[in-house]
């Protein structure tokens, strides 16, 4: 089965622990097979993503087709996701109110600082992008849109994220994680993510470059009612990473300070 991550910020209706319904967990698992650049599958490809046998894939999928979810391709015998996801999408960014109220602060700051800005939340060991403002002087190499995930574990946003997570959970979630980075030093990266979590709790933010000549650094921001909500700037520059904290430290963190205030206000 793919990893998955507990987030301990998620909230949870009702009281108690409920009895988890695995054909539900396990059709949400294929739905999540499907990412930008791998937007067509067939069985075999969801079965080796999610862990789960080809039988039970083609179960899934064809409740999946009868639901609208996933629609089906018979000359490539291939699924992608239905229009009701794109419904459940946009339902999601239009109740997300800490987005609403981020939003305009977020634009203001990526244009008077010319700079990159973004909102993103964790799911599973990888962060999800809500909104990304980006006005840099020189565009990077890549471009970021809402839903897209990067990595928890390489970047400024999912560093940030493990920083606010309890011992128990920080614990299994580095258990994952190395899993996964195995192929990538992960003695190195467990390093750098142990400095990046020291200076969330000393300074409130931390510093990654993942990519040639970008350096990120991303602050976490807590709201009741919410998952934990990390707020990143970026830039492409040839200056090293001290210089960029030095310029971006107090805009960051003045821009999280007035996201929650507007949140609190508006909330």
């Amino acid at each position: 089965m793919a990893n998955s991550i507990v987030n301990s910020e998620r909230i949870k209706p009702g009281k108690g622990k409920a009895t988890p319904n695995r054909s539900l967990e396990r059709g949400v698992a294929v739905l999540r097979a499907f990412r930008a650049g791998s937007s067509v599958l067939g069985n075999s490809e969801i079965a080796e993503r999610t862990g789960l046998s080809r039988s039970t894939v083609s179960r899934l999928t064809q409740s999946l087709v009868e639901t609208g979810m996933l629609e089906y391709m018979p000359k490539s015998r291939t699924y992608r996701l239905g229009v009701p996801v794109l419904c459940m999408a946009h339902a999601m960014r239009d109740s997300e109110q800490v987005l609403k109220a981020a939003a305009p602060l977020m634009v203001e700051v990526a244009m008077r600082h010319r700079i990159n800005v973004g909102l993103a939340v964790a799911e599973a060991d990888e962060m999800v992008y809500l909104e990304s403002f980006r006005y840099n002087r020189r565009q990077s190499l890549r471009t970021v849109v809402s839903g897209q995930r990067i990595p928890m574990a390489l970047t400024s946003l999912g560093r940030a994220h493990l920083a606010t997570l309890p011992p128990e959970v920080f614990s299994v979630t580095m258990r994952t994680l190395a899993d996964k980075n195995r192929g990538r030093g992960w003695s190195e990266l467990r390093r750098e993510i142990d400095a990046a979590v020291a200076s969330v709790h000393a300074t409130g933010y931390c510093v990654a470059s993942w990519q040639p000549q970008v350096v990120a650094m991303a602050t976490p921001m807590r709201f009741d009612g919410y998952a934990v909500h990390v707020l990143n700037v970026s830039m492409s520059t040839p200056l090293d990473a001290g210089a960029v904290e030095a310029a971006l430290a107090a805009p960051l963190m003045k821009l999280a300070a007035a996201i929650r205030e507007r949140v609190a206000r508006e909330g």
